[in-house]
């Protein structure tokens, strides 16, 4: 599974209105469950702020990787979200993050949650891929971002 196939545009929230973590992984889930018009609202919250509690996700500048694991879904699930303003996030470094990749993962698929993981990390490893996804102004310009760098990679493998 590829990072595209998590962050298809549908969900790519632009312009997140959320100003600390709690806020934000609620539009974050809110956005998911109205895209999907499914209500699991309250057991994404309860996976991402457990996993949450053990250590901060904002792991990099600027950037967060909110994530956990629920058996409400039957696969990775994700909503990318982008802030222009940055989010109070209690990050490692103690900056606003801009980009959430928040994810899902149903509890038996640990493996394919790290590769997911791995993944993300990859691209992250090259600061371009930040300065080009928060650029966009729409989420299929975003998506398209993460497919050209996604590309690379495998270009790389």
């Amino acid at each position: 599974m590829f990072l595209h196939e998590v962050f298809s545009p549908e969900f790519i929230k632009l312009d997140l209105e959320a100003e600390d973590k709690d806020e934000a992984f609620e539009e974050l889930v809110d956005y998911f469950c109205q895209s999907e018009k499914t209500n699991i609202r309250e057991e994404m919250l309860a996976a991402l702020r457990e996993r949450e509690a053990k250590m901060s996700t904002g792991i990099h500048k600027g950037i967060a990787i909110p994530h956990g694991k629920t058996n409400a879904v039957d696969t990775i699930r994700g909503v990318l979200g982008i802030s222009r303003r940055g989010v109070d996030y209690d990050a490692l470094d103690g900056e606003p993050v801009y980009l959430l990749f928040m994810m899902v993962t149903p509890q038996k698929d640990s493996e394919k949650h790290l590769r997911i993981l791995k993944r993300l990390a990859e691209l992250l490893e090259n600061p371009q891929f930040y300065i080009d996804l928060q650029a966009q102004k729409d989420a299929q310009s975003a998506y398209k971002v993460i497919c050209k760098y996604e590309d690379v990679l495998a270009a790389m493998d």
